[in-house]
């Protein structure tokens, strides 16, 4: 496995959901543009800017690799995977030539952390066939009864998946930390 390194995904780097949005919804392998579909939009337009939006993205070498990223949506939004008003959506992308070799796993890993400290759960809307079926079965998503639908991608079968989270404060090696007793 390549050594990816994972950064948390603030709201002036906007620009790696909207780039990575299009591996998520797998526009690059349909030769497809995110202007193309403006309703999926609604996964990375603004983002950062609620408290409740939460991601990371992953460098390999210096390069952006993957990211993952959480947000709560409205059910107006129609977005697939969309459970409730308090269940973020996951979108999740590793980029073409680095899939297969752990950075997915690795960034879910993390973020299943991270949220465990804000949600409750997370949801995924998955195609039907896909590999990362058995990724998210592995961090203990099920599937969610009569959530299947149709991507609005290209009309693929998808199906909602959903991921009860342990409710637990994240502690990190900066905890505790005080910058202004830096000198002591």
């Amino acid at each position: 496995m390549p050594n990816p390194t994972l950064y948390f995904l603030r709201s002036s780097e906007q620009k790696i959901a909207t780039d990575m949005l299009r591996y998520s919804m797998r526009l690059d392998e349909l030769n497809y543009s995110l202007a193309d579909f403006p309703a999926l939009k609604i996964h990375e337009k603004f983002y950062g800017l609620s408290t409740k939006d939460l991601g990371l993205y992953a460098l390999v070498d210096n390069k952006i690799s993957g990211a993952i990223w959480i947000r709560l949506l409205k059910a107006e939004d129609a977005a697939m995977g969309y459970v409730d008003a308090n269940t973020p959506v996951l979108n999740i992308a590793v980029i073409p030539e680095l899939r297969s070799k752990g950075i997915g796993s690795f960034m879910l890993s993390q973020l299943v952390e991270e949220a465990g400290a804000v949600f409750e759960q997370i949801s995924v809307s998955i195609l039907q066939d896909s590999k990362a079926v058995k990724l998210f079965e592995k961090f203990g998503f099920v599937k969610v009864e009569a959530s299947e639908g149709k991507s609005p991608v290209d009309g693929s079968d998808v199906f909602t998946m959903l991921k009860k989270l342990e409710r637990k404060e994240v502690v990190r090696p900066t905890d505790g930390y005080d910058p202004r007793r830096w000198m002591d």
